[in-house]
């Protein structure tokens, strides 16, 4: 597709003009993309050494959160149904605030830092607390520490989690050129989903001997994680000339309000996830309603993983959405229609079809994202970016564990999960109405920072 934008062509990006560095040509910065007469090469990003160590590496590190994610969920509840201490609703609730916190509060001088240090040495630094905190977590679970010293242990590697984050989603388009970036973030996705597959259903299997040994595993994961980064050739990047100051640190969140596109499919994330995420309450649903095991639980736990790596691999496949705006809107409206289905299903094949089908929506809503945020924005300006881009999404997967938790305590799971599908489905509508270039938006190889596309009105 030619990078010049057509009237009559969907549009590709709306969003403030930015200067083309001086050292470059005019039309030098899209040479390389454009890749027209080449044919679709669905392994571009696995070709290349670095992606293949950062992947295999960031794979392991989130099985090994799923792993301990599913872990704490089932510890927690369980020992405030047998203990009495805490409303086991409301005690997952406080999972996801305790969670969301370090995001919120920590997420835009992370992405500050980010931007002016060495992102490895930094993603290394925020493993090696992760890990420290799951042993912590380990321990205080075997030795049947008071409630209140899991939730400390869970927000220190939180706040360690947190301060890599930005670095980790900034770090891979130093890896891969921007060519393949699409591609390798299709991948990056996929990757993630067979981890948030293999994750829950081995944390299922890893529960019946104990909690504690989940936390464990979780931590030699993440350690693992720190070897794959070591031998990475990072490509340096241009980093910000002006003095740390209040107005730099908050340059991401300016560039994201100004950007309507990246704004508009940031927003859709975050309620639908916010709204529409049953994940938290899969816990009651396994044990209470669907009378599931714990490997039942793990098997519920697994399928939106399921579903995202099938969509995601069938994306990978197919060259980059030509439509991908009106795309994400259907996936958004089809996740809160799953939501709905799962919320009132009584059959346990049924309900993992119902989270299977929320994974494959998701994961068209994540690829779209991810490419935007990454695509659109200067690589000098990615971790501010990307750290806005994180707390809108992480603080909206956590404090929609925090609402779902909540809204069960009021009413009921059956009531939270189902209301939150509703609710979903009007964020969509509310997005279509206010952003409509989202519903214009074409293909995802026409995103670029480089300011080809017109300058927003106020």
């Amino acid at each position: 597709m030619p990078n010049s934008l057509e009237p009559d062509r969907p549009l590709a990006y709306e969003g403030p003009d930015i200067e083309r560095p001086a050292s470059s040509a005019p039309g030098e910065q899209f040479a390389e993309h454009d890749t027209s007469a080449a044919p679709h090469d669905p392994y571009a990003a696995w070709r290349l050494r670095d992606f293949r160590l950062y992947s295999v590496g960031w794979v392991l590190s989130v099985i090994g959160q799923q792993i301990q994610d599913v872990a704490v969920g089932w510890d927690i509840f369980n020992r405030t149904q047998a203990e009495a201490q805490l409303n086991p609703f409301l005690a997952l609730g406080l999972i996801g605030a305790v969670l969301a916190a370090p995001v919120v509060l920590l997420g835009i001088p992370a992405g500050a830092l980010a931007d002016r240090f060495d992102r490895r040495k930094i993603i290394m630094f925020s493993l090696g607390g992760a890990a420290a905190a799951a042993l912590a977590l380990a321990w205080l679970s075997h030795v049947h520490a008071p409630l209140w010293s899991m939730y400390v242990s869970l927000l220190a590697g939180a706040t360690a989690s947190a301060v890599g984050w930005p670095a980790r989603s900034a770090l891979l388009p130093q890896l891969v050129p921007a060519r393949d970036f699409s591609n390798a973030a299709t991948w990056n996705s996929s990757m993630f989903q067979v981890a948030s597959m293999v994750g829950p259903a081995l944390g299922g299997a890893i529960l019946i001997k104990s909690p504690a040994l989940a936390y464990v595993v979780d931590a030699g994961f993440l350690l693992a994680f720190v070897a794959f980064l070591i031998p990475l050739n990072v490509k340096p990047i241009a980093r910000p000339r002006e003095p740390i100051s209040l107005a730099s640190v908050a340059a991401g969140v300016r560039f994201v309000f100004r950007t309507k596109i990246i704004l508009a499919t940031i927003t859709l994330d975050l309620f639908a996830v916010l709204f529409g995420g049953a994940t938290a309450l899969i816990p009651a649903y396994a044990k209470d309603i669907l009378h599931v095991g714990s490997v039942g639980f793990g098997i519920l736990r697994a399928s939106p993983a399921v579903g995202a790596l099938g969509m995601a691999l069938w994306l990978t496949h197919r060259p980059p959405m030509k439509h991908a705006g009106r795309d994400m809107v259907a996936a958004v409206a089809g996740f809160g229609l799953a939501t709905i289905v799962f919320g009132l299903s009584r059959n346990f094949p049924l309900s993992c079809l119902m989270l299977l089908l929320t994974g494959a929506c998701d994961n068209i809503s994540v690829v779209v994202r991810h490419t935007l945020v990454q695509m659109l924005t200067p690589d000098e300006m990615r971790g501010r970016v990307s750290a806005v881009n994180n707390i809108f999404i992480g603080a909206s997967n956590e404090l929609g564990g925090l609402e779902s938790g909540l809204t069960a305590w009021w009413l009921g799971a059956v009531r939270s999960v189902v209301l939150g599908g509703i609710g979903t489905i009007a964020v969509v509508a509310g997005v279509a109405g206010i952003w409509p270039q989202v519903l214009r938006f074409g293909s995802l190889q026409d995103a670029r920072p480089e300011g080809h596309g017109k300058k927003e009105e106020d």
